[in-house]
């Protein structure tokens, strides 16, 4: 899902409330994606890195530490961390997905190839790992590590659950979980343990992640259908065309009748889709209300994640965190 860059946005004002660390952790990325002797990884990595992405996830790992009253310089190496396994997992799926755009811009499996986006995103796993080990905190190497386990387990699950009406709504969780917000949720949450804070203080961090995370996500398929509302714009359907099984569809097949199920596994689990096939899709989703309960089940993580940072110190950081949780779902019609 897209943010907007306008000032008055929450991930902006934290930008510049974090400006220093944020380019000190642009400083070590840089140096920590070159490479001695395979010129090819930091020029794919560059691509993806320097192409104008937020940098939440990162952000977020800043503004926790921050907002815990650290004041050391191994947040940023955290924060560093976040973001090569961000990058990492990303040139995994457009492998996976055989994607050919990213950013707006060529994929880096569609400008180099396969072999050397697979390459490059194990290499910044290694280099996320090691990042991990020089603040020498175990819990935080095993709450990564763990969401890097996670992540991938995600993924796997979900090309299990792809185009497969039995997919329950248990099973999207899980994938969304792994795919989403388990680095949302390690992300915020090893600010608290660097910032060695209370285990109350350092869980609120965790659940405000991973709040945020399912909330995120929700959100993203459900722009996907055009909000919820289901009004077809420029970008819709791009789900239904490659058969994902998210929220509105699951609760949809859910409550089919006969015909209806018969449209959905023609569809979905056949691939034999039609013109006019989305706009049915479409009227199914708003028959059975599944737009609209989708938003509802966003506005709910969202306010879950938000709800969270009330054991955290009143600070201007706590508010711009409230604020990201409430504008990630602020959009949805």
């Amino acid at each position: 899902m897209s943010l907007d860059t306008a000032a008055t946005q929450p991930h902006e004002r934290m930008q510049a409330a974090l400006a220093d660390d944020l380019e000190a952790v642009n400083l070590l990325i840089r140096d920590r994606m070159a490479s001695e002797h395979a010129p090819r990884i930091p020029e794919v990595t560059a691509h993806l890195v320097e192409a104008g992405g937020k940098r939440v996830r990162p952000m977020l790992t800043l503004a926790a530490a921050r907002l815990c009253g650290y004041e050391g310089e191994a947040h940023r190496k955290l924060a560093a961390t976040v973001e090569f396994i961000h990058t990492a997992t990303l040139l995994h799926d457009d492998v996976v997905d055989e994607s050919q755009k990213r950013r707006g811009r060529p994929t880096a499996n569609l400008l180099w190839d396969n072999k050397s986006s697979v390459l490059v995103g194990d290499y910044l796993f290694a280099r996320s790992f090691q990042l991990m080990v020089e603040t020498g905190n175990l819990r935080v190497l095993n709450i990564l590590s763990n969401a890097a386990a996670v992540i991938a387990e995600g993924e796997v699950l979900q090309l299990t659950a792809a185009m497969n009406l039995s997919t329950t709504e248990d099973i999207y969780l899980q994938v969304i979980r792994g795919k989403t917000a388990a680095l949302f949720r390690a992300a915020c949450e090893v600010g608290g343990v660097i910032a060695e804070r209370p285990e109350p203080m350092i869980e609120g961090l965790a659940t405000y992640g991973d709040g945020l995370g399912i909330a995120f996500q929700m959100a993203d398929d459900l722009l996907d259908w055009g909000g919820s509302s289901g009004a077809i714009g420029k970008n819709t359907g791009d789900d239904f065309r490659e058969r994902k099984l998210t929220l509105p569809v699951i609760r949809a097949v859910a409550r089919a009748d006969a015909t209806e199920r018969a449209f959905w596994e023609r569809t979905i689990e056949k691939g034999d889709q039609r013109d006019g096939d989305l706009e049915q899709a479409m009227d199914l989703l708003r028959r059975h209300g599944t737009l609209e309960e989708t938003r509802a089940e966003a506005m709910g993580w969202s306010a879950r994640a938000r709800d969270a940072l009330a054991v955290l110190p009143d600070h201007p950081l706590r508010d711009m965190m409230a604020d990201l949780a409430d504008y990630v779902v602020a959009r949805l019609t």
